[in-house]
């Protein structure tokens, strides 16, 4: 049988996990990832939800239609790393300039592991 303080002490754990799971889900709604192929290969970029809607939508399309627009964009590349305790991250790398003559196509891009939003 579980004592008072022991169910207390269950109910508070599961409560800080599951506060926690939804923190680290919400985080990484707020990035979006995009594959964009070019001629010679393909880049994962991310951007946040204000970046989309500065861009004129929040879908591949606004991107897309944005590069074509501007002739090009600066934005965060994002690669997988390692964690601090091993896991791995799909975080930002460097911060680079889309051309839109080199540029042929943008897909959104899902992702298994958790996305480390940009500074």
């Amino acid at each position: 049988m579980l004592s008072r303080s022991n169910f207390i002490r269950g109910a508070a754990f599961a409560a800080l996990a599951f506060v926690s799971t939804q923190d680290a889900l919400a985080q990484e709604a707020k990035m979006n990832l995009f594959k964009i192929i070019t001629v010679k290969d393909e880049i994962i970029i991310g951007l946040t939800a204000d970046e989309l809607q500065a861009l004129g939508g929040n879908e591949a399309s606004a991107v897309a239609h944005a590069l074509a627009q501007k002739g090009d964009l600066t934005v965060w590349q994002y690669n997988v790393h390692r964690g601090p305790n091993g896991e791995l991250l799909q975080a930002p790398s460097a911060k680079i300039g889309l051309l839109a003559i080199a540029s042929l196509r943008v897909e959104p891009y899902a992702t298994p592991y958790q996305i480390v939003p940009h500074p």
